[in-house]
């Protein structure tokens, strides 16, 4: 041993100033230091060494560091590098170490039993590290680890930081709890470290929408990080560089060409290339991929598609499972820009050796349809440019891809095609104009309809020509529902059903669903509920996503305009749940749906975020007048809060870009919530010229009302409400009779009154009505107290009242115990738990003790329990005290 030791390949390598603390890290590797080993394994540029420097840096035992390198791989050189290593934490050991080593040949079992013995020798507990371990390839070596592990004293504790798993027993020490481990998924910075490292390591000005960017297209890979920010660094706007940063990037392909592909063989780099243009893949779907030779022998003696990705896992190369059976991967984002890249450089440069990024597509597209997965055959086919077979898949037998919420995909591939490719196929111009619809780029369906009829009539009318005669009929009926045109809905569903083939079943169900949209909008609202029963049913059957969507959407309207609350809301979370991430854009219904829903339960903030969402969805449809009702109710919000500025402004905003756009029909939806602003701020006058104008028959009842003239007020309600009663209208019944219950009063007609109110309320009760009340203001107050005092509903009575009381302390910024408006809160001596604040924040949106039950699944009793903690500690003795006084803490 006369080489002479590169002492700093035994330095522990030094830490950044300016770094990420990797504390929840660090916590882990020492509470794993009883065990025998830590095992730090992950790809290039994942932070092991940085990691393992910051442990030892912080840790309680002294540690010996070896930096290994190809030249350890010579088994005299790695014997003498660990005893130089193993010398710095033990005294003379490393000194007199040379001369005692035995001489060659080298053999692992007495090298490491002489090894092991010197080092019970040192006292102290202490870390021996073993870094870059994915460079030793001596079957020797390997083994006189392997023994180093099995029998080293309990004084030591081995670290490996290794790109590979290394060959030892890691399934045998995970069984016995002697390994801590540190992969992969653990190294990833969170998006707060990831943050915290471009912003304060690196001092780069990223907004959180730019660091959000970044950490997805890196997925949390540090060196990718800070590769990006090295990118960044000394240009002026650094933003305008995050949309461009990808796997091409010339500091991500350097590093991964340099540090990851060029260290394969050439097989493996074959097989990385080749399946990159997958988004997911297994083995069999690799085969697919990289055998289809006459040679059969060159198959059978290469290695399965399965073999080569489960050492690609083991070798750590950006490959990441997506089950625990270890079926399905994928590549790291970066890493599969740059394959897909380095594939299409190679076509370019060697067609020969290489086959076509097309026919890999194609064999990839066989493939997935053989196992039924046709929307990625579709993806595969499209990428190849195989438009007869594309078509084919688009189709799907019966049910049209479309149909089962491949929206996106396909309208991305169908805009790429030429026009001319697209008109002389009718079935794809029919498709890609239901696409449209569905996106809700309107503008452009009529067009693709057009010419689609023109391509049909120059072809033979069979039953495929006469069912896309049909499909177009059935799409102008949709089309028609967005424009809210009863009438043309009817006839065009009509047409569509004469021309649809009876297997059809899809088109037929969408069909369905738009005449129950028709018989809505006729009023005819049980033929409308049918309608959409019938068209759900079908749908669920024959999987059609967005007839499903679409039908439930319906059904969850129906269901809110009979004051059956709970269950709208539960439709309306079905839809969502079906809408995908990111949601299509009809789901903005569900979210208005569920935003005036938790307005009348009187949960203003989960109202408000509901139309927010609304709002944010509705614009995507160029031609739909769905933003205009989510800012109409945006604004109602706005007006209960008191907000007169903000409405008003909304209000004439929305108002402005309806006419402008011509949604006519919703014009007399905002000149209702106008009128109600000018209502709360004495503008009689105005408020009556606008119910006038637009036939708003409550608006005018409440004009009469507020000008003393009970009389009038009360013959239009009467009115108003036969027309409710002939056609069945829960909603807008509620809406006059609660009106109807103030007029009596003011007429003196006490007796009418109370037997109203109990009618009323034993609608409204079981919808959990609070908001049509409340809003009402003092008069009502009044009303239910009276009411209250009869003893009859007291769960539901004191519950509104109680939400009359919050109210007011609300709008007055103090509790209606003067003595608690004048005593500053005191602070909680306890704090209350997780489960006490969830329903404190229920009381305090007016809840009962069952509806707290019901929505937690608890037991009464213990709601009650709960109940009693939290006024114990907020030091109440009532509901709407503890709602007080927790706002005044800041709990609410």
């Amino acid at each position: 041993m006369t080489e002479s030791i590169l002492y700093t390949k035994l330095t522990i390598p030094p830490l950044r100033a300016k770094r990420v603390q990797r504390s929840r890290l660090i916590d882990r590797l020492n509470g794993g230091l009883h065990r025998k080993l830590t095992l730090v394994a992950a790809s290039a540029g994942c932070g092991k060494t940085t990691l393992v420097s910051e442990w030892l840096s912080v840790g309680p035992r002294p540690a010996a560091w070896l930096s290994l390198d190809a030249g350890d791989n010579d088994p005299e050189r790695f014997m003498t590098y660990l005893c130089a290593a193993l010398g710095t934490v033990g005294a003379d050991w490393g000194a007199r170490m040379p001369g005692r080593i035995p001489a060659q040949p080298f053999q692992p079992e007495p090298m490491m039993t002489f090894i092991i013995n010197e080092i019970c020798a040192i006292r102290d507990p202490f870390v021996l590290v073993l870094d870059d371990y994915h460079v030793i390839e001596s079957r020797l070596i390997r083994e006189a680890v392997a023994l180093l592990l099995e029998r080293m004293p309990p004084q030591m504790h081995l670290v490996i930081a290794s790109r590979e798993e290394p060959e030892l027993p890691i399934a045998r020490l995970r069984v016995r709890d002697q390994i801590t481990e540190a992969r992969i998924a653990d190294l990833r910075f969170t998006s707060s470290e990831a943050s915290e490292f471009l912003r304060e390591v690196m001092d780069l000005r990223l907004s959180e929408e730019d660091v959000s960017v970044l950490y997805f297209q890196t997925e949390g890979w540090i060196a990718g990080l800070q590769l990006a920010a090295l990118s960044m660094q000394g240009q002026e706007d650094a933003s305008s560089f995050v949309p461009s940063f990808h796997g091409s990037h010339r500091y991500v392909l350097d590093y991964l060409v340099d540090e990851v592909l060029r260290q394969q063989p050439a097989d493996i780099q074959a097989f990385l290339l080749r399946t990159s243009i997958l988004d997911r893949f297994c083995g069999p779907l690799c085969d697919a991929l990289l055998y289809r030779h006459k040679d059969r022998m060159t198959v059978e003696s290469a290695p399965s598609g399965q073999e080569i990705l489960e050492n690609l896992e083991r070798a750590n190369l950006f490959i990441v499972p997506l089950d625990h059976e270890r079926r399905w991967y994928r590549y790291h984002h970066l890493f599969s820009e740059l394959l897909q890249q380095r594939l299409r450089q190679s076509m370019n440069d060697s067609r020969k050796e290489l086959e076509g990024i097309a026919e890999l597509h194609v064999r990839a597209s066989e493939w997935l349809e053989d196992q039924g997965l046709d929307l990625e055959a579709f993806r595969h086919a499209a990428a190849a440019h195989d438009l007869d077979r594309a078509g084919r898949l688009l189709e799907g037998n019966g049910m049209p891809l479309l149909f089962r919420g491949a929206v996106l995909p396909i309208v991305q591939w169908l805009d790429s095609l030429p026009g001319e490719e697209a008109d002389a196929r009718p079935t794809l111009g029919v498709m890609h104009a239901s696409a449209l619809l569905m996106v809700g780029r309107i503008s452009g369906v009529e067009p693709r309809l057009q010419a689609a009829e023109k391509a049909l009539r120059s072809s033979r009318q069979d039953d495929k020509a006469r069912d896309l005669i049909g499909h177009i009929a059935s799409i102008r009926a949709t089309l028609a529902v967005s424009r809210h045109e009863a009438d043309t809905i009817m006839s065009e569903s009509l047409r569509a059903l004469e021309y649809l083939h009876p297997d059809n079943l899809p088109v037929r169900t969408a069909t369905t669903w738009a005449l129950g949209y028709a018989y809505e909008l006729q009023g005819d609202r049980a033929a409308a509920g049918k309608a959409y029963a019938d068209a759900l049913s079908e749908s669920r059957k024959i999987g059609h996503l967005m007839i499903t969507i679409m039908a439930m959407l319906g059904q969850g309207n129906m269901q809110r305009a009979d004051n059956r609350l709970a269950a709208a809301a539960d439709t309306y979370r079905g839809v969502l749940d079906l809408a995908g991430d990111p949601p299509l854009p009809a789901a903005c219904e569900a979210y208005l749906g569920l935003a005036r829903i938790n307005y009348e339960w009187n949960d203003l903030g989960a109202a408000e975020h509901h139309a927010q969402f609304a709002v944010k969805l509705a614009r995507q449809f160029e031609h739909l007048d769905r933003v205009v009702a989510a800012e109409v109710f945006l604004a109602r919000l706005k007006l209960v809060k008191g907000d007169f500025g903000t409405a008003s402004l909304l209000l004439s905003e929305t108002e402005h870009s309806a006419r402008e756009r011509h949604f006519l029909n919703r014009i007399a939806g905002i000149a209702e919530v106008q009128a109600l602003a000018l209502l709360r701020q004495g503008n009689l006058a105005a408020a009556a010229e606008l119910a006038q104008n637009h036939g708003l028959g409550i608006i005018q009842a409440r004009v009469l009302l507020e000008k003393g003239k009970p009389s009038a007020a009360i013959e239009i309600l009467n009115s108003l409400r036969g027309q409710a009663d002939d056609k069945g209208w829960e909603d807008e019944r509620i809406r006059i009779m609660v009106l109807q219950l103030l007029v009596l009063d003011a007429h003196g007609l006490q007796a009418k009154v109370r037997q109203l109110l109990f009618d009323v309320l034993g609608i409204a009760q079981s919808g959990g009505f609070i908001r049509t009340f409340l809003d009402e203001g003092k008069l009502m107050e009044r009303l239910l107290r009276d009411a209250a005092a009869h003893g009859r509903m007291p769960e539901y009575l004191n519950r509104l009242l109680d939400a009359f009381a919050i109210q007011e302390a609300i709008d007055q910024g103090r509790d209606r115990n003067e003595h608690l408006a004048e005593i500053p809160p005191v602070p909680l001596i306890e704090a209350l738990s997780d489960r006490e604040l969830e329903i404190l924040r229920l009381i305090a949106q007016g809840l009962s003790n069952q509806d707290i039950s019901e929505r937690l699944y608890l037991a009464l009793s213990t709601v009650k329990g709960h109940n009693r903690n939290i006024f114990d500690k907020l030091q109440v003795k009532r509901r709407t005290e503890a709602v007080a006084h927790a706002r005044k803490l800041g709990l609410l």
